[in-house]
């Protein structure tokens, strides 16, 4: 009886002792999206560059036509529209 009645007063506290530890959600950042699409169009436009090169093609020509094909591909993300 006297365990049992125990284990029923530190239940509660042992499921309620996360919640004061971290009361607030960190703050989003709003351009970790922009930076996550940036960095995926960099990596794929140097492969797809090198790849092209891989068949002969000129480095400049090559890199354009890898952006050309990335923003074909990939037109829905904000990446695709910037410079």
């Amino acid at each position: 009886m006297k365990r049992s009645l125990i284990f029923l007063l530190l239940l509660p506290l042992a499921l309620l002792a996360g919640c004061k530890h971290n009361p607030k959600k960190p703050k989003e950042n709003p351009a970790a999206a922009s930076e996550i699409e940036e960095g995926f169009k960099q990596r794929w436009v140097e492969k797809r560059a090198a790849d092209l090169m891989a068949l002969g093609l000129r480095p400049d020509l090559s890199r354009q036509q890898a952006i050309d094909e990335f923003r074909e591909r990939f037109g829905y993300t904000h990446a695709a529209n910037n410079k």
